[in-house]
């Protein structure tokens, strides 16, 4: 398995987290956990996105308000630690307020009031050429390093943040005066983002670091297929900091080396998932960059985006049913693999990365592609499984039935698209925010992408 960035330096920070997070919390009790029986499959969907959502509510950095890395119920982390704001996850909490909001979790004043203050944060974080580090200080807003050189823009984190910021200003933009203002804000901070820097001299392709201090010693030239997608999209949407087409079809399409042709378990896929001979990739490919992104009827040269992310998904629910490893607890009322904690510290879990590991967002997040195979599975979690999986931020980020593994720990980019994905499911919400962007539209466009959301 080749690892995205996401994956190799942040083994080594939990793998020794799990060592310093020692100490126990007193437990309160929360009657939202106590296990529900016989709920409707809307009232179970409606409680999973409810109780996740209140990670980046409750749980979320004071200071800031912005979407804490991870949280351990029953650790207390060191201090250096429990104000780490993650960008990418700010990023997903941010569509999952706007949820909140909708769905009426929060009021609209409180939601409004908790977004302005992210966005005054993110105003005043340390920014490299317009983009976020990975990790920020939620107290200063100062560049946490996520590795050595890795102490200043993350453009892949960043484009998570300004896909929030797009459907933030789609929100807000006709509303009242201070609504209008909020939206005027987000709009400001993803016009803020140099997008041709990352080109590292005028290279067609995007580089994922730069650092005042390393420079481009990161060397990460990102080209597909994986869970960058919208950040090629947002490069050539921008209206500030635009790239041309060749970029993408250069770069992130390899100059026609992301075609490919094969199938997993029956189901076609024409993208070649990066060096993966017929294999595909952990689940989260088939999220991050679909939050805002609507893969329905979304086409290009490469892909059918919607047919590739439900066969994707298909692909890991059949290999999780066939269970040719023989792992305890695999079937249809359990299956999911994607990047998460393990009980081999963190893997991005894959058919090809397997070590029993079942990650709820997989099947969860995928919920709009196979509904009924992740309701299975939500139910299961709830009802069979119950406390050993469930929690006060909702289903906890990974376990093992085969090695007897329930930690109760959640990380950030997990449960965002939990929520995002199930309010997409339910009404489309911010699929309809993100792609009702003019300069989104003429992006896609640009890269010669079709989409029934595209104005003629």
């Amino acid at each position: 398995m080749k690892f995205t960035f996401h994956h190799i330096f942040i083994i080594s920070f939990i793998l020794i987290s799990f060592s310093s997070c020692t100490q126990k919390e007193s437990k309160v009790y929360n009657p939202d956990l106590a296990i529900k029986k016989n709920l409707s499959d809307d009232e179970l969907l409606d409680l999973v996105q409810k109780q996740t959502f209140q990670y980046f509510w409750d749980g979320a950095e004071p200071t800031s308000g912005a979407a804490r890395e991870r949280f351990h119920v029953d650790e207390i982390y060191p201090d250096n630690d429990k104000s780490t704001v993650a960008t990418g996850a700010t990023g997903f909490g941010l569509m999952a307020i706007l949820s909140g909001i909708d769905r009426g979790y929060v009021t609209k004043k409180e939601g409004f009031d908790r977004l302005n203050k992210i966005l005054d944060f993110l105003a005043k974080a340390d920014r490299f050429h317009g983009a976020w580090s990975h990790w920020i200080y939620g107290e200063t807003g100062k560049v946490k390093p996520f590795g050595k050189k890795d102490n200043g823009g993350d453009l892949v984190e960043t484009s998570f943040v300004a896909q929030a910021l797009i459907c933030i200003e789609a929100y807000y933009k006709n509303g009242t005066s201070e609504e209008k203002a909020l939206a005027k804000k987000a709009d400001g901070l993803w016009k803020g983002i140099d997008f041709s820097w990352y080109r590292n001299g005028g290279q067609n392709v995007l580089y994922w670091h730069w650092s005042p201090e390393y420079k481009w010693e990161m060397n990460f030239p990102v080209k597909g297929y994986n869970e960058c997608l919208i950040m090629y999209v947002l490069a050539a949407s921008s209206p500030t900091h635009t790239i041309p087409a060749e970029v993408y079809h250069e770069g992130w399409g390899r100059s026609g080396g992301i075609k490919a042709n094969f199938e997993v378990y029956g189901h076609p896929f024409t993208m070649d998932y990066q060096g993966q001979k017929n294999a595909v990739g952990p689940l989260f490919w088939a999220h991050y960059s679909y939050l805002g992104l609507n893969p329905k009827g979304l086409k290009d040269q490469y892909a059918n985006y919607w047919e590739n992310n439900v066969n994707h998904t298909l692909a890991i629910h059949d290999y999780c049913v066939a269970n040719p490893k023989k792992f305890k607890g695999y079937g249809e009322n359990n299956w999911g693999l994607t990047a998460s904690y393990s009980v081999k510290g963190y893997a991005a879990h894959n058919p090809q990365e397997d070590f029993g590991v079942i990650s709820p967002t997989a099947a969860i997040s995928s919920i709009p592609y196979t509904p009924k195979e992740s309701m299975k599975v939500i139910r299961h979690l709830y009802e069979d499984l119950g406390d050993k999986v469930w929690g006060k931020y909702g289903f906890y980020d990974a376990f093992s039935e085969t090695d007897n593994w329930y930690p109760k720990r959640y990380l950030g980019i997990d449960q965002g698209p939990m929520v995002v994905m199930i309010q997409n499911y339910r009404s489309g919400l911010l699929w309809k925010l993100f792609m009702s962007n003019p300069d989104v539209q003429k992006g896609l466009t640009k890269l010669g992408f079709e989409s029934p959301e595209i104005k003629k």
